[in-house]
């Protein structure tokens, strides 16, 4: 199953914004409604206004009546006034409702790639899908907020401006629509490469804050290799790049702001000189002509704010089809209908039966082929090998990110095929080589195991994995924040802190990646002696490279190019020619050195 959401089809338009928003607006229809209430009042007083427009010249100037201007006026305010009210409670119900649904969604999204497995992050950047949830969700917010809003108030404005422009001179109305596709045609043609320039303009600038960001994570690197002015040079050409889109969507901008003004002006101007004669005529009043021209700045207005809205749709359309990507992706491991559930305290063998595996962005080549070994209860088993030989595909199967394409991963003779996978998880604790800290304290970081643990606990935890006495010299102590990706940590720290983990999670089998390759030879000792408690009873599966870890262990599983080639103890593997061997042969020779 193809996963990359770049291959999804762009539905553009109306449409497809509205579908997608619609199940998320419903929960607050309600505050919707007020909000649409709040605009159409709106609406219909300020095409009041018109017509008052036409009473106070016609009565009020023509006449020379004081009393009836003043009424007039007085009127006027009380408009305003409700005009103002009606405004607020529509700006305030549409943003509230835009909140929501934008965290809402925001929150659904997340919540969906939480469940995707990694098959699909390796076949979309995490940072795609970062902008999703942050930029798209935004496109989405400005639609809900402006482009709606928008496109209803004006629509009620363009059909009540046409109705009123009718009932007060339908003859002067039907010279105005001979107009409209003079005016529109141009405008509508324009705005779309206005719209070209602008994603233009904005894919460049997205390309100005990627290599920023890129560099600057990376910028001991560029340091290091005194790679600054290049890096400040490549920089510069791409603002250069920014600068000359971005010209270029000025130009077409001014254009069309320059065709606007000059036609809209022009129509106006065309309207007083034929309703003038008209006035002067007596074939129409003073108030006529006024109300007429407000109608038609009315109209020209809301034709001009809904085509801007319904063309913003071809960007929110976009929006909501990558959204709705993310959002129909599925993970590859599926969950059975009826999923086979672990015992609640297992017994912890494991046993992997003729299986083999290809990565899904390397179908071709075999990760495992035909792996086929048995791990009793409480056993002590260490893989060796070349790097690429499958030690860590061993790891990723039995925490059920992937499925084999063959064969048979069992946890005390139970398939983890037909086992939801958080289940099976939930029986195994992990430390990884490089282990995930994230911006958190030391003790959440820590929970992470484990959400529900109380300080002693974590304590407890963090003393068994050699934690607690650098954590109590840090400034917070255990509350001390650690930084982004744990930037605050050095690498053993990061990794006492993931031992910590595996510690406090306490299950039936652990995984360790090269848990103490971090560590300098005084905390190893005391690692090795925490894990060596901890891994008492329990079955435990250890990546390693260090000989004094290897020879611990009482079972040896030799892996070469995704094979099991050899399995025993330290001494049988080490009298046999073969990749142990030369793998120990390697290990002592660097040591000597």
């Amino acid at each position: 199953m193809d996963q990359s959401i770049e291959n999804l089809r762009v539905d553009k338009g109306v449409e497809k914004p509205l579908k997608f928003l619609w199940p998320l607006l419903w929960p607050y229809r309600y505050l919707l409604a007020g909000g649409i209430a709040g605009m159409s009042i709106s609406a219909v007083l300020t095409l009041a206004v018109g017509w008052g427009l036409k009473g106070i010249v016609d009565k009020a100037f023509a006449a020379g009546s004081d009393a009836y201007l003043n009424n007039a006026l007085s009127i006027l305010a009380v408009v305003v006034i409700i005009m103002a009210a009606s405004t607020y409670m529509r700006l305030r119900l549409v943003y509230l409702v835009a909140e929501r649904v934008i965290r809402d969604l925001r929150a659904k999204i997340y919540r969906h790639l939480l469940t995707l497995d990694p098959a699909f992050f390796e076949q979309n950047k995490t940072g795609d899908q970062i902008s999703r949830i942050n930029a798209d969700t935004s496109i989405l917010q400005i639609v809900i907020t402006t482009n709606l809003p928008m496109a209803f108030r004006h629509s009620l404005m363009l059909t009540g401006g046409l109705v009123m422009l009718c009932v007060v001179s339908p003859s002067m109305t039907g010279v105005v629509m001979l107009a409209v596709p003079v005016v529109l045609g141009p405008l509508l043609w324009f705005g779309r490469r206005v719209r070209a320039k602008s994603r233009d303009t904005q894919t460049r600038v997205g390309d100005v804050g990627s290599y920023s960001l890129e560099t600057l994570q990376g910028i001991q690197t560029i340091q290091s290799f005194g790679y600054e002015e290049a890096a400040s040079a490549h920089f510069s050409s791409l603002a250069d790049q920014v600068y000359k889109t971005a010209l270029r969507y000025i130009h077409t901008r001014a254009i069309l702001i320059a065709w606007v003004i000059s036609t809209v002006f022009g129509a106006i101007g065309v309207v007083l000189w034929y309703g003038g004669h008209r006035v002067l005529t007596g074939a129409m009043s003073a108030g006529d002509l006024s109300a007429f021209i407000f109608y038609v700045a009315i109209v020209a207005g809301a034709v001009t704010a809904v085509s801007e809205s319904l063309s913003d749709f071809n960007r929110a359309a976009g929006a909501a089809d990558r959204i709705a990507g993310i959002l129909e992706a599925a993970p590859v491991v599926k969950t059975p209908a009826v999923p086979k559930l672990l015992p609640e305290k297992i017994a912890g063998s494991i046993a992997f039966d003729n299986v083999s595996f290809s990565y899904p962005t390397r179908p071709g080549q075999h990760a495992l082929h035909g792996v086929s070994f048995n791990i009793a209860p409480g056993e002590i088993v260490a893989l060796v090998g070349p790097s690429g030989a499958g030690k860590t595909t061993i790891f990723q199967m039995l925490q059920r990110f992937y499925d084999p394409q063959q064969g048979r991963v069992t946890i005390d003779g139970i398939d983890l095929a037909e086992c939801d996978p958080r289940d099976g998880r939930k029986h195994l604790s992990v430390v990884s080589q490089d282990p995930a800290v994230f911006s958190l304290s030391i003790a959440d970081n820590i929970r992470v195991a484990k959400p529900t643990a109380t300080d002693a606990e974590v304590k407890r935890a963090a003393e068994l994995a050699q934690a607690d006495e650098f954590i109590l010299k840090l400034p917070q102590g255990y509350n001390t924040l650690v930084g982004e990706r744990g930037n605050r940590l050095s690498g053993g720290q990061k990794q006492r802190i993931a031992i910590a983990r595996a510690i406090l999670k306490d299950s039936k089998i652990l995984l360790l990646d090269e848990a103490t390759s971090a560590l300098d030879a005084a905390n190893e000792i005391a690692v090795h002696n925490a894990l060596r408690n901890l891994m008492e009873g329990r079955t435990t599966l250890i990546i390693a490279h260090r000989l004094s870890t290897v020879q611990n262990a009482g079972n040896i599983i030799v892996m070469d190019q995704g094979n099991v080639v050899a399995q025993g103890t330290h001494a049988q593997l080490f009298e046999q020619e073969g990749v142990y061997k030369h793998l120990a042969a390697l290990q002592m020779d660097l040591n000597a050195s």
